[in-house]
């Protein structure tokens, strides 16, 4: 199993990542950290726990991206420090442990963060931080359940631009 995104999911989250402003990617940050922990908890179930640190230690790293990204210049940066910091110790725990409890922890925990994220988002009207990027559609096609994405301008030196 191992606890690898899947081609699809690191489609969507590159997509995602491309089109985000700096607190989109912070959701997305969130967003592919409860990835880990949902293969975190599936490889408990199964008592795979070769797949269980390996998931964790994605969701430590994940969390550590989180830190990396706080501005200190807002005084919410040290509160969330001490969360991530926490999160990430608790993770620890559970790995070495092998309890989930801590896992479950942690992931009410990182909920409810990204519950009040994702309202502040909702009032970002920021531009994406990366420019020159594929501007992607989606839409419904013949099929009921197809869902299709178009890129449109296909330029290869899209990105950041230097």
């Amino acid at each position: 199993m191992g606890s690898v995104l899947k081609k699809e999911q690191i489609q969507e989250f590159t997509r995602r990542i491309t089109q985000s402003n700096k607190g989109g990617l912070v959701i997305v940050m969130y967003d592919i950290l409860f990835v880990y922990i949902s293969d975190a908890k599936e490889a408990y179930k199964k008592e795979s726990w070769d797949d269980y640190k390996e998931a964790i230690r994605h969701a430590e790293r994940t969390i550590e991206e989180l830190i990396s990204a706080l501005n200190f210049s807002y005084g919410l940066a040290a509160e969330l420090y001490r969360i991530y910091v926490f999160c990430r110790d608790s993770l620890a725990k559970a790995m070495y442990k092998r309890d989930i409890e801590e896992v479950l922890m942690v992931e009410r925990l990182m909920k409810r963060l990204y519950e009040a994220f994702s309202e502040t988002m909702k009032q970002d009207t920021s531009a994406p931080l990366m420019s020159n990027t594929q501007q992607v559609y989606a839409g419904y096609t013949y099929g009921r359940d197809d869902l299709v994405e178009t890129c449109q301008n296909y330029d290869t030196s899209r990105g950041f631009l230097v």
